[in-house]
């Protein structure tokens, strides 16, 4: 009797076990009949969202940070999941799914928030999101790893990716004049045709230094009175080099392929782009 009391505790408390671990497997989500957010993997610093409404409207989600800090991102309309960053780091943050109804006026379809602790500061700028998106297969990510294979150092490993844009790619002038609204970049075409403006600079060099593991911040914001994009790195050595991380021994030069290439790398332009006071950060992606 005895025996079969302490087989029947062992089995409930086996069963209590698989069900703890099932159910910590499974998604966080977040829902009504209009939206779902995903929130399994802050702690990565990410969420998924998919509007689930149905309909032709645009749609826009709009993530706000404890400080009131607002991002606002396009989404699609089919259903389909998209990756969005949470770059403001730990605290509480509210998630809005809002649906165009007329002109440029949109209605609320969904609310939610949550509280995100991530497990470093380093984790929304390691992974692929909807500004800059690639996977394992990636030609992306398959050149970066040809660029870096000698490459011991991180700073060894930036500089080659740098160099690489730099010197190989050329600014779409066309497409900097033509550019519509709500444009994201896709970086292997960009890398196939080894052309872009500066939000493709920024993006394919970003998606290159994290598929190497390497912490890197997609910028937006002002250079000067002009909107653009760079991008900062973190080091080991150095921590975040926010907007410098070309080194010459002597002094670090701003991170910005755009400006470097198009002014092939003059001495005004490098003058100009080592100022970090010319820039001025609006959000990091």
């Amino acid at each position: 009797m005895k025996k079969r009391l302490v087989s029947m505790l062992l089995a409930a408390v086996m069963l209590a076990l698989l069900s703890t671990v099932a159910f910590a497997a499974d998604p966080i989500i977040l829902s009504n009949d209009k939206a779902k957010v995903d929130v399994t993997n802050t702690s990565d610093g990410f969420i998924k969202i998919a509007y689930t409404g149905g309909g032709s409207s645009k749609i826009k989600v709009l993530i706000t940070d404890q400080n009131k800090k607002q991002y606002t991102y396009n989404l699609n309309n089919k259903g389909d999941i998209e990756v969005f960053p949470l770059s403001e780091g730990d605290g509480n943050y509210t998630v809005g799914v809002y649906t165009n109804t007329t002109g440029s006026k949109y209605a609320s379809s969904f609310n939610t928030s949550f509280d995100v602790k991530l497990k470093d500061q380093y984790a929304p700028f390691l992974v692929s999101n909807q500004y800059v998106s690639y996977s394992d297969k990636s030609s992306t990510v398959a050149q970066a790893a040809t660029l870096v294979k000698d490459k011991k150092t991180d700073l060894e490993k930036i500089t080659a990716i740098y160099d690489y844009i730099i010197k190989d790619f050329s600014y779409d002038k066309d497409k900097a004049a033509n550019v519509q609204s709500g444009y994201l970049p896709e970086v292997d075409k960009i890398l196939a045709s080894k052309k872009g403006i500066c939000f493709d600079y920024a993006a394919l060099m970003t998606a290159m230094l994290r598929s190497q593991k390497i912490p890197c911040r997609l910028v937006v914001g002002y250079a000067g009175e002009v909107y653009h994009a760079w991008i900062n790195v973190y080091t080991k050595e150095d921590g975040w080099v926010d907007a410098m991380i070309q080194f010459d021994g002597k002094t670090w030069k701003l991170m910005d392929p755009t400006f470097a290439n198009t002014g092939k790398q003059s001495e005004e332009v490098m003058k100009y782009i080592g100022d970090g006071k010319n820039y001025a950060a609006k959000y990091y992606y």
